[in-house]
């Protein structure tokens, strides 16, 4: 496992940091020992991000991060439309220059820019731009998925950057406590970077061969690990202007349930503050018409809410659709055994 930092200057904790927020919870591919964002700098990252200490400082520049043994540097923001910001690459330029490795999962490639990639020659470093490594593949839908008994939970959302990946990492984990066999489908570029065996870029496929690349990585973690669950990562949001994911994935992994996360106090989608997020009772018909299946729980996004927020909210969402609402940062073990115990 490489020693790794992170490049989130000036977004760690908001929504265009995500690769960085998602890295701080869960990584197993990479070590990570610091984020950069020195707004920041001096705190600890998971008090700032869960409030809970994580044991991961937040630094003010790549040399601060050498010096504490990163070996890589992973550029941790998700900007709109996958582009570098100018202001990141004196950061990538002192990294490389150091020797450090660099990971990004932008779709401006680092390796593709004549000025990084000369360094990186020149210093031996190497730059591995995860939305390359499956820019080239190329599977289509054959109906394999008809043949993956598992049963398939789709986490979708009500927006884009709104916690799916996580609720689907710590619902895998969670499962896995209460003795089941469960595997996470990872469907971004971050997934790919914390590690998920299981994983397809979608955004990166050509969209021809987007249904295929879901069903595959479904089908081959079906055919090498028989799990009773798979949890998958869904993306952006079926109503989302910019963003409408939500439908390749019920197309093509053929999920059993769903579980919608939600955000109760955004009003707008995210990066788009003139498109207002439609009530969560259409999400729930529009997922439960496209899928035949029911929406079985709701997963609370609670930025921007107190505990007593929280409390009330729950207990409205439950009455209004009779069905478990839960913060998937908080323990699992009851919602695991509930989702266990339905008939789907």
């Amino acid at each position: 496992m490489e020693n790794a930092t992170i490049l989130s200057e000036g977004v760690f904790g908001t929504t265009y940091g995500k690769t960085a927020n998602g890295l701080v919870r869960y990584s197993k591919r990479y070590k990570i020992l610091s984020v950069i964002d020195s707004r920041l700098a001096g705190q600890d990252a998971g008090n700032v991000l869960m409030h809970r200490y994580a044991g991961i400082p937040i630094i003010s520049g790549v040399e601060e991060g050498l010096r504490g043994g990163a070996e890589t540097l992973i550029v941790g923001i998700a900007s709109d439309g996958g582009v570098l910001p100018d202001s990141y690459r004196p950061y990538i330029k002192t990294a490389i220059n150091h020797g450090m490795n660099i990971v990004s999962g932008l779709h401006d490639f680092i390796s593709d820019d004549p000025e990084f990639s000369k360094l990186a020659k020149r210093t031996g470093s190497k730059i591995t731009d995860v939305r390359k490594l499956f820019k080239e593949r190329r599977y289509f839908f054959t109906g394999n998925i008809e043949k993956v008994k598992a049963k398939k939970i789709a986490v979708l959302g009500t927006d884009s950057a709104i916690g799916k990946r996580t609720t689907a990492i710590y619902l895998n984990r969670a499962m896995k406590a209460i003795g089941k066999k469960s595997v996470m489908i990872g469907t971004g570029q971050t997934s790919w970077m914390q590690g998920f065996k299981y994983t397809v870029v979608i955004d990166a496929i050509v969209n021809d061969f987007v249904a295929g690349a879901l069903e595959s990585v479904t089908y081959e973690a079906w055919d090498a690990e028989r799990p009773d669950y798979m949890f998958i990562e869904g993306q952006g949001s079926v109503l989302h202007p910019a963003y409408p994911g939500s439908f390749e994935i019920i197309g093509a992994t053929r999920p059993d349930a769903i579980i919608l996360q939600h955000a109760p106090m955004r009003k707008y989608f995210d990066g788009f503050p003139g498109y207002e997020i439609p009530p969560l009772e259409k999400f729930i018909n529009i997922l439960e018409l496209l899928s035949n299946k029911r929406v079985i729980a709701i997963a609370l996004n609670t930025e921007n809410m107190d505990e007593s927020m929280i409390k009330e909210e729950k207990s409205r969402l439950q009455a209004k659709f009779g069905i478990p609402v839960f913060d998937p940062l908080q323990r699992l073990s009851s919602v695991t055994r509930e989702i266990d115990s339905y008939n789907i």
